[in-house]
């Protein structure tokens, strides 16, 4: 499906239920993924040209993501990231950010739950974010478990060394979820009750096939809450969508002016 599969009137219609499912909701959830960041230059994972559709020096990028290969080469793995990961600060936020922190701000949102660990979201201002999947800003140490910011350790990496614990000289992991790791369960249980409870789901930017967190809106259609899904590919929920747009940008352009107004 394209953007240009949609006409005008088409979406001026949508957009017409979208603004009062907005302002009547009290407890509105929203979901984001790759899609959102994509708008700020921050490239994907599972598109065709994402970060997984190519090796990097012969490896799956995958396997550089899981925590057994980091655990033995964590050289390899921060030579990877330097050019990644650590330029995350460079990135601004977009449309999409900007807008939801407003809507935050307004008293509209309750919570935003994210799979982007690029930082954007706060940089934009969002108070009541929670990043499934961890975050760039956050490191710790694999043995004592001191904690490091992003500032602190993104100089080591682009200064091609590996970061070690200034306590212990232990081996510092950024406080991303890796494959083979569990999800926050703290997280997870907040988002199971929110998404339960709420009276708006947004998802925007994720084809929702990254379990578990793709189960999250279907907690909440479940219960009898409007699910609104923007985004330019087919997702797994789309049949039980009260309202499907394709165009994100399109879609937040509009909103923002909305709530500037």
């Amino acid at each position: 499906m394209k953007s240009n599969s949609e006409t005008r009137e088409q979406f001026d219609k949508k957009f017409s239920i979208l603004k009062p499912l907005i302002l009547n909701a009290k407890k509105m959830t929203v979901f984001t993924g790759a899609g959102v960041s994509t708008l700020s230059g921050i490239p994907d994972f599972r598109s065709s040209k994402g970060i997984y559709s190519k090796k990097w020096e012969g490896l799956d990028v995958e396997h550089i993501l899981s925590i057994s290969f980091f655990m033995e080469n964590p050289d390899v793995f921060y030579t990877w990231a330097k050019a990644f990961w650590y330029k995350l600060d460079t990135y601004e936020p977009n449309v999409v950010h900007r807008t939801l922190a407003k809507l935050e701000a307004k008293g509209y949102m309750r919570s935003l739950y994210t799979q982007n660990i690029d930082m954007l979201h706060q940089k934009a201002g969002s108070k009541k974010q929670y990043e499934v999947h961890g975050s760039a800003a956050h490191h710790y140490c694999t043995n004592c478990n001191r904690h490091y910011s992003y500032d602190e350790i993104a100089p080591i990496v682009l200064r091609d060394e590996v970061p070690r614990c200034t306590a212990c000289g232990s081996l510092i992991k950024p406080d991303i979820v890796f494959y083979g790791e569990n999800l926050n369960t703290h997280i997870l249980n907040r988002a199971y009750e929110d998404f339960r409870n709420t009276d708006l789901c947004l998802v925007l930017g994720s084809s929702l096939r990254v379990q578990p967190a793709a189960s999250f809106p279907m907690y909440a259609t479940q219960n009898g809450a409007p699910l609104v899904i923007v985004n330019a590919q087919q997702t797994t929920q789309d049949g039980a969508a009260t309202l499907r747009f394709i165009d994100l940008e399109k879609v937040f352009v509009a909103l923002e002016s909305w709530v500037d107004t």
